[in-house]
């Protein structure tokens, strides 16, 4: 007996947009089982992985802050795989960008703020599509794979921050100590409600949201990266230029990813340090895959993954489980996403494996 896999022929467009509700569904279920295994009540955890970050004090607040990187991220890689350019380097353009960004500010501390934060966030951009058009550059040269160019410029870039925070930039009142000194208060990211972190990142979040709708479906260049990504013999046909567009893609990606990383360092953490990321560029893959590729959809699935964070942070506290916890959801819900995806153009067909008879 052998299962096989055969082609629809068609995408149901009910089960496009439902399918990522069927896998959080799933999700949810399954962690209540894992949470089971590990000797969890898995409704108390359930309710402490997913309900209590929202109702905690300034839970909602909280919320917004993990979920403003992802949105941006989640927007610039969702117009990247629209155009069929597979970049998974966020977390590198995002770690570099942050490494401008902060460079600006630690040169120029005592800048006015209404001209130094604009600047650290433009050098964020700057380094975040610096990053990323090594890529562009790699693809269009010499036919490189985005994806394992990406990933491994990941690696770089976090070695370069090691480097500078263990190295020239490291705080000399720090006690040793690999970070930087904590940015001026004319460098930070002002927040927005008294008492909480939540900062303007989540304005440019939603603008880049708004903004990244309007590219795709009201303008040319929004059209021509559908077009390259869905038909790229009819993107050739038509005039369109698929190096011209892989730039711009890979700009995009790592413009909004650098944006995210400045804004996250001079936020919520105030200085560069090894770790300024809990994977944010990864996480922003499977974000981008449950809001369907689309900049709204996006919000939403930020709005979630987010939580999971969160909720990772709340099991360690009142669970006692490791942050691992966090990984195991997001790596559950992307298996059922794909599988879920994979049904809506497949479907699984039994096949005996037994050789027919042959007629004399």
């Amino acid at each position: 007996m052998q299962l096989k896999l055969e082609p629809r022929g068609f995408q149901s467009k009910f089960w496009s947009y439902a399918s990522p509700v069927l896998a959080i569904a799933l999700t949810i279920v399954t962690m209540g089982v894992i949470f089971l295994v590990l000797g969890k009540d898995p409704a108390v955890s359930l309710y402490t992985f997913l309900i209590e970050p929202l109702v905690a004090e300034n839970g909602a607040t909280e919320l917004l802050v993990k979920a403003s990187p992802l949105i941006l991220m989640g927007v610039g890689i969702s117009l990247a795989y629209r155009a069929n350019v597979w970049d998974i380097g966020a977390e590198g353009e995002f770690t570099i960008g942050a490494l401008f960004g902060g460079g600006v500010g630690l040169a120029f501390p005592d800048l006015p703020f209404a001209v130094l934060f604009p600047a650290m966030l433009i050098a964020g951009v700057i380094g975040g599509m610096f990053w990323a058009l090594i890529v562009a550059l790699l693809r269009t040269r010499f036919n490189a794979n985005e994806i394992l160019t990406s990933l491994m410029l990941t690696y770089i870039a976090q070695l370069i921050l090691i480097y500078m925070v263990t190295g020239p930039w490291r705080d000399p009142q720090g006690f040793g100590f690999p970070q930087t000194a904590m940015f001026s208060a004319n460098a930070t990211n002002p927040t927005i409600i008294e008492g909480t972190r939540l900062h303007l990142g989540i304005f440019f979040a939603l603008a880049a949201a708004a903004a990244g709708w309007l590219l795709l479906t009201r303008s040319l260049l929004g059209f021509q990266l559908r077009v390259q990504g869905f038909a790229p013999r009819a993107a050739r046909f038509a005039g369109f230029k698929e190096n011209k567009l892989v730039w711009t893609a890979l700009a995009l990606t790592g413009g909004l990813a650098g944006l995210a990383g400045t804004l996250e360092v001079t936020g919520p953490i105030g200085q560069l340090t090894p770790q300024i990321s809990p994977g944010y560029g990864y996480t922003a893959i499977i974000v981008a895959f449950l809001g369907r590729l689309h900049p709204i959809g996006v919000v939403f699935a930020a709005l979630l993954l987010g939580l999971s964070y969160l909720g990772g942070e709340a099991a360690q506290i009142e669970l006692a489980l490791p942050s691992a916890v966090t990984g195991i959801f997001q790596g559950v819900l992307l298996f059922y996403l794909l599988g879920c995806d994979t049904l809506i153009l497949y479907r699984l067909r039994i096949r005996s494996s037994r050789p027919a008879a042959v007629r004399a």
